[in-house]
């Protein structure tokens, strides 16, 4: 079954003073709460224990740390602090849950249990990323704060279609792509994982609760020849408002160290974090990055019109040369 995002309302963000942000691990909340700080916003910030980044402190107006078990004290915090739109950023660890008394030890208050009993305790619903994040949006909706996603604060962040560095994939590449592609789409709609590990057209790795760095670092040990290719999508009818698929220098940092040669990510629903140094360290490592939409798969213009983009991103000497949406 495709999966499906859940309605919500949108909202006039020029009107919201005061945002709350969800924040888990890695750059993207950090990175997120910058953005929100240069539009003004004022940000009240609830930081996942062992996840979040203590640097977020020093951006966010107000800061507090809080458990995965506490969503009746999230909820009420915000509401204290007059957040009534927040948004949620970062990644949440979630092979974690599988540790020997996880559940237990977040001490998860009533209000968690009564939202959260149907997928750990009594084992009516599943455990997939959507369900999860889904019921995390109902047990705030349920208290008057509204999730909205992150891209529509930050637009910005959001990558367009393009080759990012000064190598294209080779024509053999293209095809692993291609190939790629169509599986890793395959692995969002029955809400697996976002990224596949393919060379000559043979999958290496799937991601699964692991995440991408560690099926690429999986798909390396396999493929021990190098020269792979990583393809990372979003699901069909991806919600927005979580789970968006991002990349940046940590990825291209494990890529390069794994052996892997070519990223290839979906324009306008992947996130692109520190752009800059990720590009930087692509070119020094000669990896190829590139920005795909749907038409552009099998189709026999998309080698030439991205190799015309590296000619023409050389001649001018840009960082990147956006691409025409495709027809």
């Amino acid at each position: 079954m495709t999966t499906r995002s859940a309605p919500y309302e949108r909202v006039n963000l020029s009107a919201v003073k005061r945002v709350g942000l969800i924040a888990g691990w890695g750059r993207f909340p950090v990175v997120l709460a910058k953005a929100l700080k240069d539009s003004g916003h004022e940000i009240v910030c609830l930081g996942v224990h062992d996840h979040a980044d203590p640097c977020l402190a020093d951006i966010c107006d107000v800061f507090r740390y809080s458990g995965l078990g506490k969503f009746g004290h999230a909820t009420k915090f915000f509401l204290e602090h007059g957040v009534r739109h927040a948004t949620m950023a970062g990644k949440i660890h979630k092979f974690r849950f599988y540790d020997p008394g996880f559940i237990w030890r977040q001490a998860p208050d009533f209000y968690t249990i009564r939202f959260f009993a149907n997928h750990f305790l009594l084992r009516r619903s599943d455990c997939k990323d959507d369900s999860l994040l889904l019921t995390v949006i109902r047990a705030f909706e349920n208290r008057g704060v509204q999730l909205l996603p992150a891209t529509d604060f930050a637009p910005e962040l959001l990558m367009r279609r393009q080759l990012l560095t000064k190598r294209a994939p080779t024509s053999a590449q293209w095809q692993d792509v291609f190939f790629g592609w169509k599986l890793a789409r395959e692995m969002g709609r029955l809400d697996v994982g976002q990224s596949v590990d393919v060379k000559n057209r043979a999958v290496l790795a799937i991601e699964a609760i692991e995440g991408t760095d560690e099926a690429i670092k999986r798909a390396g040990k396999l493929c021990k020849s190098g020269q792979f290719v990583v393809v990372k999508v979003a699901k069909p009818n991806q919600d927005m408002r979580f789970d968006v698929p991002t990349i940046g220098l940590g990825t291209v940092q494990t890529m390069a160290e794994s052996g892997a040669a070519v990223l290839a990510v979906e324009a306008k629903k992947t996130l692109f974090i520190d752009p800059e140094e990720t590009i930087k360290f692509a070119d020094e490592h000669r990896l190829a990055i590139v920005a795909l939409v749907e038409e552009d798969v099998d189709n026999p213009q998309t080698e030439r019109l991205f190799a015309s983009s590296a000619l023409e991103r050389a001649a001018v000497g840009a960082v990147s040369v956006a691409l025409p949406d495709a027809q």
